[in-house]
């Protein structure tokens, strides 16, 4: 393995993250990088699995 970069802006952050599974609603303690005024869910509120830290699934959060 090797390092890459270290991003001195994130940090590490626990939400509640709500999502919708059809017509049902679920929220979940969901383990997050917030970072340029973003949070980043690092892993899927519905059934805990790891993902990607990925701009793509980005949310929105201003400060």
């Amino acid at each position: 393995m090797k390092i890459l970069k270290i991003f001195d802006q994130a940090e590490l952050v626990l939400v509640d993250l709500e999502v919708n599974l059809g017509k049902k609603t679920q929220s979940s303690p969901t383990l997050c990088i917030k970072m340029d005024g973003k949070i980043i869910p690092l892993h899927s509120a519905h059934d805990g699995r790891p993902i990607l830290m990925n701009m793509e699934n980005a949310i929105d959060f201003p400060e």
